[in-house]
């Protein structure tokens, strides 16, 4: 029979917490590893339904649910579960991989960028292509050219541009600086990426509109006209 000690030490023991938590993220682990694949086994001609943000955010809210009896824990968990139901929607919508959707999702939030922004900017750059290179030699997830690349790292080459958190982490920083350059506005920031904020600066300078339709492509994720770039095997 346990006494009231016992049941004082099992309430304040961290153990069912913890095998709380260990289950929810072990869930949510299940979940990645079933969905992250989908895009890649799923071809054009395939019947399979896309997974749906409506399903996984069902699934999120399930578990969610558990973290109810979880004391002092619950809001960091709850985070974590934020995160990963963000991680799926973006993922369902661009039907890409799940492990590219956190990976843009999380170096976007690490370099200061709204991830809807950091999404669309990739979606009419590369078409989440990691091997996109363009006519003029613009690379990768975020189409950055080498000499861009080169004033964050100096020894960065074009054979590492191709690797995803290189690209993402490089090209985030170009337009959070650019989105500290020209004051927030996000319409030039967008066209100084695409033109340059030389170009870009100039023009306003002398009172002129920069604008070429690339900046409402990517706020609206419209790829009608937008030049996609070649594609590297």
């Amino acid at each position: 029979m346990l006494t009231r000690t016992d049941h004082q030490i099992e309430r304040n023991s961290p153990t069912p917490r913890l095998m709380l938590r260990g289950g929810v993220l072990l869930g949510a682990g299940f979940l990645v590893c079933a969905l992250a694949g989908w895009p890649r086994r799923a071809g054009a001609d395939d019947t399979a339904p896309t997974p749906s943000a409506e399903f996984v955010s069902r699934e999120i809210r399930d578990m969610s649910l558990r973290l109810e009896g979880a004391s002092g824990e619950s809001a960091l968990l709850k985070l974590q579960l934020a995160r990963t139901n963000a991680i799926f929607e973006y993922s369902a919508q661009y039907k890409i991989p799940a492990d590219l959707s956190a990976d843009i999702y999380d170096i976007a939030l690490s370099e200061g960028i709204d991830p809807a922004m950091a999404f669309r900017l990739v979606r009419v750059e590369s078409e989440f292509y990691e091997r996109a290179r363009s006519p003029m030699n613009a690379i990768g997830l975020t189409q950055l050219r080498l000499p861009t690349a080169r004033f964050y790292k100096p020894d960065v080459t074009d054979a590492q541009l191709f690797d995803r958190h290189t690209n993402l982490r490089l090209g985030f920083r170009f337009l959070k600086d650019l989105l500290e350059r020209f004051d927030g506005n996000v319409d030039h920031a967008l066209l100084a990426y695409n033109r340059g904020p030389t170009t870009v600066a100039a023009i306003l300078a002398q009172g002129g509109d920069p604008r070429n339709g690339y900046a409402k492509k990517v706020i609206k994720g419209d790829l009608r006209n937008a030049n996609v770039p070649t594609i590297v095997n």
